[in-house]
């Protein structure tokens, strides 16, 4: 059985609280990452998905941190933030 390392322990005055491990933190902050590139292009889910040619239901999953995205989608998204217009056309 695999051991995660915890790196943010769960509070114990909290009973719905839950430690996070190491790979959470991170899957958590790709997660936000996505979320905000959309958010500042003004984009919604749907939009954003069709726009740049991802799956909708994989941008969800990756924005709710349900999956963890990939190096090479943390890289297409932070390309997408840079240069909205030109990946965009690249695209089509």
């Amino acid at each position: 059985m695999k051991r995660e390392h915890i790196i943010l322990p769960a509070d114990p005055a909290d009973s719905e609280d839950r430690a996070v491990s190491i790979e959470g933190m991170e899957r958590g902050q790709r997660a936000r990452l996505i979320r905000k590139t959309r958010n500042d292009l003004g984009l919604s889910q749907v939009e954003f998905a069709s726009r740049f040619r991802v799956p909708v239901g994989t941008l969800r999953d990756w924005e709710q941190a349900r999956a963890m995205a990939p190096d090479f989608a943390v890289a297409y998204v932070r390309v997408i933030g840079r240069h909205p217009d030109m990946v965009a056309q690249a695209v089509a």
